[in-house]
């Protein structure tokens, strides 16, 4: 069960204990010291309620946390970076369900989304393909409606210890952004490299082309999956909580806008 379908159930439950108690508050008799005892879990309820109301509000309204889980958005993001997904960019929806109940932008090509997988993971791509868009890729080229993208630039840069790619800039809708590609990784026909996007659907892509679980493995994304947009990196390290004194501060990667 996911974190905000918890704090969705938790809320509803404090809110309700705490409205029983209203309507039967008068019955109950004062002690010998003429006070009104409350039972343990309407007092916890009555302290809760409101601070869980105001974090489900932020969260499914406002602002959501988000860890990014793997490399497949590299360069521009890296395992470790903690960012913020603006949740009212696209509209405001229904919390869990995702149904839009007003309606504010649609995803652009080159938003990079935060959205909710068909296996019930939370994932980050890029938006690449909108509705009704034909998206081919080729040759480790994307074309968008039988035009390619443009790409720019191949410097060699080393990922890691055994892993070295080419960092390219990509340029779609006149919005740039840098992209790998590992020439060590052979060509491959993915089963959706040819694709016709559907209605309210969208096409992703991680920047990290060669090592990227996106829309050329399993299809286009809903518009009722769709999270919200990431807009900042607000934290940024190499460990965990359990090796925290050997983590690594990336103070340069804090407050930065993801583009």
């Amino acid at each position: 069960m996911k974190f905000e379908e918890i704090l969705v159930i938790v809320t509803v439950l404090t809110g309700l204990v705490w409205l029983v108690d209203i309507f039967i508050r008068a019955k109950r008799q004062p002690n010998k010291q003429g006070i009104i005892k409350e039972p343990v879990i309407v007092e916890y309820s009555k302290a809760f309620f409101p601070v869980l109301l105001i974090v489900l509000v932020l969260r499914s309204f406002i602002a959501e946390p988000f860890k990014i889980p793997s490399s497949s958005m590299r360069p521009g993001l890296q395992e470790g970076d903690f960012i913020l997904v603006n949740k009212f960019t696209y509209g405001i929806r229904v919390p869990i369900l995702g149904y839009r109940l007003i309606d504010i932008h649609k995803p652009k090509r080159g938003d990079i989304i935060v959205f909710r997988h068909q296996d019930h993971k939370d994932l980050i791509k890029r938006v690449v393909g909108l509705p009704g868009d034909h998206i081919k890729y080729k040759d480790k080229i994307l074309y968008i409606n039988d035009n390619p993208v443009s790409l720019t630039g191949k410097e060699l840069v080393k990922v890691s210890d055994d892993i070295i790619a080419f960092r390219q800039t990509e340029t779609i809708d006149a919005k740039t952004h840098s992209i790998f590609t590992n020439p060590a990784q052979v060509i491959i026909q993915y089963p959706f490299d040819d694709f016709m996007v559907p209605a309210n659907n969208y096409f992703v892509m991680g920047d990290n082309r060669d090592n990227s679980n996106d829309s050329r493995f399993w299809g286009s994304v809903n518009d009722t999956a769709i999270i919200g947009r990431a807009f900042v990196i607000w934290w940024s390290w190499n460990g965990d909580l359990l090796r925290f004194w050997r983590a690594h501060i990336s103070w340069d990667r804090v407050g930065k806008a993801i583009e």
